[in-house]
């Protein structure tokens, strides 16, 4: 009997993916299992596998962006019937908004104006009677966004607002004058949003909107640099032990002390969570990923590296799984290799709370009433006010402080 293969849905908020490519053709045989499209994700782009063995009959939708649930193949046995449910996407789905609106436009170029397009009256004296035209997505978006339409100059059919040119106003902070010329100079080059870079501004635009604070500290780094050269002496063939790896194992001994701090916001409840899941913010080509290393307080120092150095690879070869980037409860972003001596780090929302760490430099300090020097590094803590307090945080902040100075405090 024949089995449809439908859209997964990969990870919490997922409500559709794009098909990027497939791996098999019809007529392939499969086995369940096995890789069988690439799917873009809001987060990633990797490889889907099969639900089922059999011959590929049927690739329903060969690319594009697809909504969770729907039929996109059918696996079954060489020969047999295919009956594939067509049927249109739901009504309200940003794929099929977009749909509808791409059709529009065809309608609208061949036949004249679209029934489709809506009249709005606004208060303005441009002779039309105060009345726009609008496509829906468009008024969706401008209402998303706060963009008022009479100030958007309209690229459609007869002048109607489209869904690019509310974009187009939302990013240029204003209005675009009506058949003005876009500017083009020879070196500009136009790099269109990716999916990823696409929920990178969305949600660290929602970030920006939370009421944050920020901590910072300084900490005396010479004994946490001993003890990371005793652990590359002793590592073997396993990954070398870096400055993250342990400040990782000190922050997950501090968040199960500080409980409130590993934690997510979730509107109308804190969710506080019993395990360090913390997210490690990494640099690839196309923008930021945070892979989650998993109860970071029941591994060592030897574990944590292993599996930093495995998600960071798959990372940069673009090979992270969903749930590689699933469960994180705390995140820590470190520039201190580029020689960043101190920032502020966005928050990663849900997530209350993301520690900035800086570079670690040689610096002279007053000790004993001497001066020395003493390598030296710059720890900033963004919290979510809605979650946490300052002097949580401050208590976080100086556990995490007295665990580096002292290790063994934390192991």
């Amino acid at each position: 009997m024949a089995t449809e293969i439908k859209l997964p849905r990969l990870g919490q908020g997922m409500e559709s993916g794009t098909i990027v490519k497939w791996l098999k053709s019809e007529g392939d045989q499969v086995e369940k299992g096995e890789p069988l499209y690439e799917l873009d994700t809001d987060k990633v782009t990797q490889e889907v596998e099969a639900d089922a063995s059999g011959v590929l009959l049927k690739i329903a939708i060969s690319e594009g962006e697809v909504e969770v649930g729907k039929t996109i193949a059918v696996i079954g046995e060489q020969g047999e019937a295919v009956e594939v449910d067509e049927a249109p996407q739901e009504e309200g789905s940003p794929a099929r908004a977009r749909e509808q609106e791409r059709e529009r436009g065809r309608q609208a170029s061949t036949n004249g104006p679209s029934e489709a397009v809506t009249e709005i009256k606004a208060p303005d004296s441009s002779g039309n009677g105060g009345r726009i035209k609008a496509s829906p997505l468009a008024r969706r978006i401008a209402r998303e966004r706060g963009i008022d339409l009479s100030a958007v100059a309209g690229t459609g059919p007869e002048g109607r607002v489209v869904a690019e040119d509310v974009e187009r106003a939302a990013a240029t902070g204003g209005p675009v004058p009506a058949g003005a010329p876009a500017p083009a100079p020879q070196d500009v080059e136009i790099e269109q949003l990716s999916s990823m870079r696409k929920t990178i501004a969305r949600r660290l635009t929602d970030a920006w909107q939370a009421p944050v604070f920020q901590l910072g500290i300084t900490v005396d780094m010479g004994r946490a640099l001993e003890l990371r050269q005793r652990l590359v002496d002793l590592h073997g063939d396993g990954a070398k032990p870096t400055v993250s790896d342990l400040l990782t194992k000190v922050c997950a001994a501090a968040l199960m002390r500080h409980r409130a701090v590993n934690a997510l916001y979730k509107g109308d409840a804190i969710e506080l969570h019993p395990t360090a899941n913390i997210g490690i913010a990494v640099a690839i080509p196309n923008g930021l990923v945070v892979p989650v290393i998993q109860q970071c307080e029941r591994k060592t120092i030897a574990e944590i590296a292993a599996a930093r150095a495995e998600l960071v690879e798959r990372a940069r070869a673009g090979k992270l799984q969903q749930g590689d980037l699933d469960g994180g409860t705390f995140t820590i972003s470190n520039l201190g290799m580029f020689g960043i001596e101190r920032f502020i780090a966005v928050l990663n929302p849900p997530q209350a709370a993301i520690l900035a760490v800086g570079a670690t430099e040689e610096k002279p300090v007053v000790v004993d009433g001497e001066v020395v020097v003493r390598p030296r590094m710059e720890l900033t803590l963004t919290c979510d006010h809605r979650a946490l307090d300052g002097a949580t945080g401050a208590q976080f902040l100086g556990d995490v402080k007295a665990f580096l100075e002292e290790p063994g405090l934390a192991l």
